[in-house]
């Protein structure tokens, strides 16, 4: 298959890798995004997000004439969508963003044109898609409403880690599933361009829950992971020489306890599944339970440090510092979202009298929840004024730091990145 133009709707932290590789291998790729600063500073030749490797190869592209951005949706061959997909307050899936984008291609399909939903969705989403393109373009004939379409519909989530998108993009196997199993052919030969990695294909259906599935089995084990962090600080056990020790077991493999579990995926994947089927989910909704409890277990132990400063120091409330190091919800790159980290931080923010300073070297400046809250500092400052310090995300530049260069009597390490 040679497709000579893809359109990519979505231009964030997989939909303009996805774009800048497809790009790479020779495709016209014109992605859109609703944000103008995000289209304007693609145009540029320029990022707006971080990831190693992409601005050099979104640079080359633009350049070369084979990757721009626009917010008016234009013809192409292939469709790609790769939107947010959050959850409503009482955990629904927020399939707005995907709708949106679905009726925005819908007006540019013609025959012969394929759709690829990739944000994270619940089962039945792809189906979803091709019955809103049905009722918009009935002309048109769409696989799941017509014996003969002249569309393709399918489902291919990503399976990156950030930080290491571009490399894996290309490495990692995909799964692909379509409406019909002539869909997942057509689909597979798009990512079959750029893909080093296998094309597995499925249905829709079973392409939806496989993903569902990975981030809630990572989920499930991360919870047990701080749930035992509890357990050992309720009984003045170093949890991660417990974890080390019990990880020689040539059978046992437990991850590490953190302030939560962040990220677009893991912290909100696993809903999609109990939301669809909440009486039969009872371990995932656990797991997601115990996750979202761990930052009010950490405020717990802010508070008690607060309360230790004032006994120790005899200073007042008001005159106590609090440093929090990093919001990003994992390690070495500026993704804020669903991040424990920033829960953790607008927790203490809203809790706490005195002065909060944050520190994130990812990004220049704090998102507007934090304004008239908090300071955006470099260590050197935040060591220099803070009463007591809390490490949330453990960037290479914070665990360089040795526990004797920490000058704060107090320390919270929710990262075990410190010591002891």
């Amino acid at each position: 298959m040679h497709t000579k133009t893809v359109s990519i709707f979505g231009l964030g932290y997989i939909g303009l890798p996805t774009a800048a590789i497809l790009a790479d291998a020779g495709c016209q790729v014109i992605g859109v995004d609703i944000n103008p600063v995000a289209v304007d500073t693609i145009n540029r030749g320029e990022i707006h997000i971080v990831e190693p490797e992409l601005a050099a190869v979104v640079a080359r592209n633009v350049a070369e004439g084979r990757l721009r951005a626009t917010v008016t949706p234009e013809p192409a061959e292939a469709f790609l969508i790769t939107v947010p997909t959050p959850f409503e307050a009482d955990h629904q899936p927020d399939l707005s963003y995907v709708k949106n984008a679905t009726l925005a291609i819908a007006s540019q399909l013609k025959a012969g044109d394929l759709v690829i939903l990739e944000s994270t969705s619940p089962v039945g989403a792809t189906e979803q898609v091709a019955a809103w393109i049905a009722e918009l373009r009935p002309e048109l004939h769409v696989p799941g409403h017509s014996d003969q379409p002249n569309i393709a519909i399918a489902y291919c989530p990503e399976r990156v880690l950030p930080g290491k998108v571009m490399a894996e993009l290309v490495s990692n196997d995909r799964v692909v599933g379509g409406i019909t199993p002539e869909c997942s052919v057509q689909a597979s030969q798009l990512y079959q361009l750029f893909l080093q990695g296998q094309c597995v294909t499925t249905n829709a259906r079973t392409a939806e829950m496989c993903k569902l599935t990975e981030n809630s089995f990572r989920d499930v084990n991360i919870a047990f992971a701080n749930e035992l962090s509890l357990l050992c600080h309720s009984l003045d056990i170093d949890v991660w020489e417990l974890i080390r020790l019990a990880n020689h077991h040539p059978r046992v493999n437990i991850l590490q306890p953190g302030p939560g579990v962040g990220g677009h995926c893991i912290a909100v994947d696993p809903w999609f599944i109990v939301s669809q089927s909440p009486e039969l989910a009872r371990l995932i909704r656990t797991a997601r339970e115990v996750n979202d409890s761990k930052p009010f277990w950490v405020l717990d132990q802010v508070k008690k440090a607060v309360a230790d400063c004032l006994m120790a120091n005899g200073k007042k409330a008001v005159d106590i510092r609090i440093a929090c190091f990093g919001l990003a919800f994992k390690p070495d790159i500026d993704d804020l979202r669903e991040s424990p980290a920033m829960q953790v931080a607008e927790l203490i923010c809203d809790w706490h009298q005195g002065e909060t300073l944050l520190v994130e070297p990812h990004i220049h400046q704090l998102p507007n929840k934090f304004i008239d809250k908090a300071s955006l500092v470099g260590i050197d400052e935040a060591f220099e004024r803070a009463d007591i310090l809390v490490l949330l995300t453990d960037h290479k530049v914070f665990k360089a730091l040795s526990r004797s260069q920490l000058t704060a009597d107090f320390v919270i390490d929710t990262r075990g990145a410190w010591g002891n």
